[in-house]
């Protein structure tokens, strides 16, 4: 999601449905920057009154698997999730292993929008260098956590919109 939109930050109006729940799946790899975007996914949460969990994995390569299980989980419970967040954070190295794991995490959050009956946000930075880091956790880019909190309450409140 782009920060340009001056209409990015509104939420007026928003339906959410009741008991909105959002699961945060995050990573410990890089935990400076993924609790800097973990803290403004939360904040946009609690201003809107959303409950939320964090669920903690390794790496940006197990966030599907955690997504995926965590429904299987918890599909018919009362306190099924109305979205998935994934946080993470892949920076590029000397090898191609920043591709082979970039492709993977965006691929898995892909299938997963697909097969589950809610969204999993793609709250994963790919980023080449640690300024590019800051310009997005409240840096000229914006706040790449806050934007992953609110496209969550957009997208519950357009599913919630099809009922």
């Amino acid at each position: 999601m782009s920060t340009n939109s001056s209409n990015l930050y509104n939420t007026t109006g928003i339906q959410l449905p009741k008991d909105a729940c959002v699961v945060i799946v995050r990573t410990e790899w890089n935990a400076e920057t993924i609790d800097k975007l973990e803290a403004g996914c939360i904040k946009v949460l609690q201003e809107n009154k959303v409950q939320y969990r964090v669920i903690m994995v390794p790496g940006a390569f197990e966030i599907s698997f955690a997504v995926k299980n965590y429904w299987e989980a918890h599909k018919y419970k009362e306190d099924k999730p109305h979205a998935f967040i994934a946080l993470g954070c892949v920076l590029r190295g000397d090898t191609p292993h920043f591709d082979y794991v970039c492709k993977a995490v965006t691929d898995g959050v892909v299938q997963l929008n697909l097969s589950l009956p809610v969204p999993t946000i793609f709250g994963v930075l790919t980023v080449d260098t640690q300024q590019q880091i800051d310009e997005r956790v409240g840096g000229k880019h914006g706040h790449k956590g806050e934007e992953a909190g609110i496209t969550a309450l957009k997208m519950m409140a357009l599913k919630n919109s099809f009922k």
